[in-house]
């Protein structure tokens, strides 16, 4: 089966020209449906899974007789859930698998979640041929719905919920260990044994490989096994993987203290549950990194905290200085330098919100990463809000631009013109930046920059069509979608190969060329 990239590679001029008709905002109803019925695949799949559709397109979409078209549907992000919830129960598993896998967003974003009814669905009629384990099916849920798989009436629902046995209380894994249905108290005692090192040791293969590696990182070791790793690991960085797991006895802490790998050190210096002794030695080791570790651990003693503050590395003593071991005063004595090479991304919400006496405290301080830290908060108060946004760094900004939806227009505007690093190109599809002024920008050094001129409505015919011979590529397809395009110049673009599915899905297009398109299956003359 091809795939979407190849679909679209085979398509030929009038087939493009008919997927820019398939985008067209002011293409009416009847077109959309005609091109659902009648066009080729590659019109289709951009019909389908790339805008949002009237509600009479949608119903045609779930009973079209051809499952890839389908398909392209179950994956549509511009789609309510709750329609592409309607392929559900669609006779193909293609299509079914499809829709579990849901649109594909970069982590850490999410899709909007399906309904909880059909992700229920889902795990009471799927069988194993279904990816119902799959990233996309996760990213689907809703929060209230995982939160609630161990305690859903449905028993296989709740046998899901076993799987989250490391979040869920003592309470209710012994309501799980009792419950009525066998294969849950199965599951709930299958993950129980994971908690007892004897078991486990004698689930740990001897070669190297995924399982093992699994264990060694996540479930319960005891000395027999951390012996092993010592004397006789399967591989070369063993002691570092066993240096993260939450199980690791204390004598094996100390003694990882002061392996002879830097990294098996930095590891250790990160444990929430390090003792005094081996952070005063992690503190004075000779590894910057290992100090670098150590220096973020929350508990800190005053030897220790002075100690890095001074520390000859400037990452050491950045680390340490965001510690809430120190006040503003001492904080500010600080030898410290904010990068600005991190990429100022979105955060999703933290499942527990912090305290917004925490967050205040962080967006109040005189230090940069304290004021990152709450500039990603999504519920930041309007007055910080404010604050933040004329925030002399700009790592500030860029974050509070990202992650507020309430940040101003002007900062969201700002931050794409400041800030070049990844997820740029994410601020202009934000609802508050702006879509006026932006043709002023239609000369600047910047193609990114330039091609917001396709946004503003008031772009002059003039500078639209200029920009429409534009270098960069990118420019050259936004401003072939522009209502102001001249005639003359959109008449041209649909002849060009490399624009002609753009200058299709301009809205000035005439509803007669659109007539024209439609009746010759894209090849004209318009």
């Amino acid at each position: 089966m091809p795939t979407p990239a190849e679909i679209w590679a085979e398509a030929g001029l009038p087939a493009r020209r008919l997927a820019g008709l398939a985008l067209n905002p002011a293409v009416p109803q009847d077109v959309l449906l005609r091109l659902l019925a009648e066009a080729p695949l590659a019109v289709r799949m951009v019909l389908c899974r790339d805008r949002e559709l009237p509600v009479a397109v949608v119903d045609a979409v779930i009973a079209h007789p051809d499952r890839r078209t389908r398909g392209f549907f179950a994956v549509n992000p511009h789609a309510d859930p709750a329609q592409r919830a309607r392929l559900v129960d669609d006779p193909d598993w293609i299509v079914r698998c499809r829709l579990t896998e849901g649109p594909r967003t970069p982590l850490p974003h999410r899709p909007r979640p399906l309904p909880d009814e059909t992700i229920v669905r889902m795990i009471t009629t799927y069988d194993g041929e279904e990816p119902l384990g799959s990233i996309g099916f996760w990213q689907q849920t809703s929060r209230e719905l995982i939160r609630s798989l161990p305690t859903h009436p449905v028993a296989e629902v709740r046998r899901w919920g076993v799987g989250h046995w490391a979040s869920l209380s003592a309470e209710r894994r012994a309501v799980l260990l009792a419950d009525p249905d066998p294969e849950v108290r199965e599951r709930a005692r299958e993950m129980r044994r994971w908690e007892d090192p004897a078991w486990v040791e004698g689930r740990l293969p001897a070669y190297p490989c995924h399982g093992r590696t699994d264990i060694l990182l996540n479930r319960a070791l005891g000395s027999a096994v951390v012996d092993t790793v010592l004397t006789a690991p399967a591989k070369e960085d063993e002691r570092a993987t066993i240096a993260r797991n939450p199980t690791l006895p204390a004598d094996a802490v100390a003694l990882l203290a002061a392996d002879p790998d830097p990294e098996v050190r930095e590891r250790i210096a990160g444990r929430a549950d390090l003792g005094p002794a081996e952070r005063r030695a992690l503190v004075a080791d000779p590894e910057p990194a290992v100090r670098r570790a150590v220096a973020r651990h929350p508990r800190l003693d005053p030897y220790e905290l002075r100690t890095l503050a001074t520390d000859p590395d400037p990452e050491v003593r950045l680390a340490v200085s965001v510690h809430p071991g120190f006040t503003e005063q001492e904080r500010a004595r600080i030898d410290y330098r904010a990068p600005m090479d991190r990429a100022f991304r979105f955060h999703p919400a933290p499942g527990v919100p912090r305290d917004p006496a925490d967050v205040r405290r962080d967006a109040l301080s005189g230090h940069p990463l304290l004021r990152r830290e709450a500039a990603r908060e999504h519920t930041l108060p309007a007055d910080l809000v404010a604050r933040l946004a004329d925030d002399d760094d700009l790592g500030v900004r860029v974050l509070l631009a990202q992650n507020h939806p309430d940040a101003p227009p002007a900062l969201l505007l700002r931050a794409f013109l400041e800030y070049t690093g990844p997820e740029r190109e994410r601020l202009p599809t934000l609802p508050n930046f702006p879509r006026t002024g932006l043709a002023s920008l239609a000369g600047h050094a910047d193609p990114k920059v330039r091609a917001l001129a396709a946004r503003d409505p008031d772009t002059g015919p003039a500078v639209a069509e200029r920009l429409t011979r534009d270098p960069d590529p990118e420019v050259r397809a936004a401003l072939a979608r522009h209502a102001n395009l001249p005639a003359p110049r959109l008449a041209e673009l649909l002849a060009d190969p490399e624009l002609a599915h753009a200058a299709a899905a301009n809205p000035a297009l005439a509803p007669e060329t659109v007539d024209r398109l439609v009746q010759t299956c894209g090849r004209g003359p318009w």
